[in-house]
């Protein structure tokens, strides 16, 4: 074993060999992928199928509380006649009190205040290579330890080498989420979930605080407890603050966050509006947006949110596809020519099959709500698979 020192960063190679697996065991291995992909391929299935439904219903609930929703003429009153109807408003973010973190003299008129804490860590970071050498598979891995930045205690003990690498246990100082228990648009009461939506996380700037404490250094926007900040040692802490949601003016700040609302009107809470095709309808977002503009955010990112599910959902069933057929590759691995064919059409076939079934799984989730396009849809999935029969060329004529 090496070692090579360069500053904080230190690095060895260790070197393990295993005996090149045997034909029955290469199958048994096989024979265990092919269950993982039979689960995999019928999980996606589910996906596929479970996500055209959510779609649609979204999209649904969506027209129908744009059809419904009533713009409020004024966030101070609280008008009786819209009790429990779907209302839209924009207004500047008000809280009862500010939030404050003691240990280090801050507070901030906001909805949400975090304090991010880090430790000064080694980490450890793995390169492996195998190779085939003497008929055994050795694997050459590299390891290197560097200091860094963390807001999650690393375990030196997993490290292949603690010794000269050991971090501490635990921090001594916690990261935290301060939230308020009262935020305000105008006279409305805004919800739990409505105030989980304010997440527009900003860095707090420092640079107006006096150090807290006599073992604490302020340097930049952060707190450090550290001899030396800008030599920092193992378990040394580095603090930050953040903040989302501006609720009153400040001088360094600036004015109150705007945000716009679209939610049912309780009283003076807005609340989430049960739509009848089943789901909830709970927005938020910063600005100023018209009712158009909110719902046409909300069509986005439920096309968005679709397609990233489609494209899970294909990919799950590829992957299980290829699992499922990796037997045939294992039975003719010490053919490397052979073997090399049977590996691209098994992936032209995964690729056919998998977008085949996608699409004709995706046309009978919309066969109840959207009959034609289910047809449409169900024809295209035949598609690959004659493109993939044209290729293959006719036998000879005898």
């Amino acid at each position: 074993q090496q070692f090579s020192d360069t500053g904080s960063r230190k690095e060895h190679v260790k070197i393990t060999s295993e005996s090149k697996p045997g034909f029955l065991e290469r199958l048994s291995e096989t024979s265990g992928g092919m269950l993982m992909g039979l689960v995999t391929f019928l999980l996606s299935f589910y996906l596929l199928f479970t996500n055209e439904g959510r779609a649609l219903r979204t999209a649904k609930s969506l027209d129908e509380g744009l059809s419904l929703v009533i713009p409020l003429d004024s966030i101070h009153s609280v008008s009786q006649q819209n009790e429990g109807r779907l209302v839209h408003l924009a207004g500047a973010l008000s809280t009862s009190k500010p939030l404050f973190d003691p240990s280090y003299g801050l507070s901030i008129q906001a909805v949400k205040l975090k304090r991010h804490v880090e430790m000064y860590q080694w980490v450890e970071y793995e390169d492996s290579t195998e190779y085939e050498e003497n008929g055994e598979i050795k694997k050459e891995t590299k390891y290197s330890y560097n200091t860094e930045w963390k807001s999650e205690v690393v375990n030196s003990r997993n490290f292949d080498r603690e010794i000269g690498h050991k971090n501490p246990s635990a921090m001594a100082v916690e990261s935290f989420t301060a939230v308020s228990p009262n935020v305000q648009v105008g006279s409305f009461v805004l919800s739990n979930g409505l105030v989980d939506k304010i997440d527009n996380f900003k860095q707090l700037s420092l640079s107006n605080l006096e150090d807290p404490h006599a073992d604490v250094t302020r340097g930049g926007d952060y707190f450090y407890h550290s001899e030396n900040p800008r030599r920092p040692e193992v378990g040394d802490l580095r603090v930050s603050f953040f903040y989302a949601g501006l609720s009153g003016d400040d001088p360094h700040l600036g004015s109150a966050d705007k945000v716009t609302v679209i939610a049912r009107q309780r009283g003076d809470q807005l609340v989430p509006y049960h739509t009848k095709s089943g789901d909830v309808l709970q927005i938020l977002y910063p600005g100023d947006l018209s009712v158009e503009e909110v719902f046409q955010k909300e069509h986005e990112s439920n096309t968005m949110k679709t397609w990233a599910l489609r494209a899970a959902g294909w990919l799950s069933m590829f992957v299980g596809i290829s699992l499922m057929t990796r037997i045939f590759y294992t039975l003719v691995d010490w053919f490397p020519i052979v073997r090399d064919l049977v590996n691209i059409g098994l992936k032209a076939f995964a690729v056919c099959v998998a977008t085949s079934l996608s699409l004709l799984t995706i046309s009978i989730g919309w066969l109840f709500y959207r009959p034609l396009w289910a047809l449409l849809i169900g024809l295209l999935s035949v598609v690959p698979i004659v493109i993939a029969k044209s290729r293959v060329p006719p036998k000879k004529q005898q």
